[in-house]
């Protein structure tokens, strides 16, 4: 039996929406970034709520939430 693990939340101080996924996919876990499968949603919804572009990289998926005061995390760990 294998065992999954999530990773850390993507927050900071100015966090003000927190959003809450469930245990990460696969694709997810083996990059170790939310959402990171290609066909998931999820990047370019958020995007398309917030009026932004869709980011492309993962450190431009991170400032997106962070601008917009918002953390996102898995609600198992």
């Amino acid at each position: 039996m294998s065992t999954c693990k999530s990773f850390a939340p993507i927050v900071d101080e100015h966090s003000r929406i927190l959003i809450l996924g469930s245990m990460p996919g696969i694709k997810s876990l083996e990059q170790q970034e939310y959402y990171a499968h290609p066909q998931n949603r999820f990047w370019r919804l958020l995007a398309l709520l917030l009026n932004e572009d869709v980011p492309q990289d993962y450190a431009a998926k991170q400032a997106l939430l962070h601008k917009h005061h918002s953390a996102l995390w898995d609600t198992l760990g």
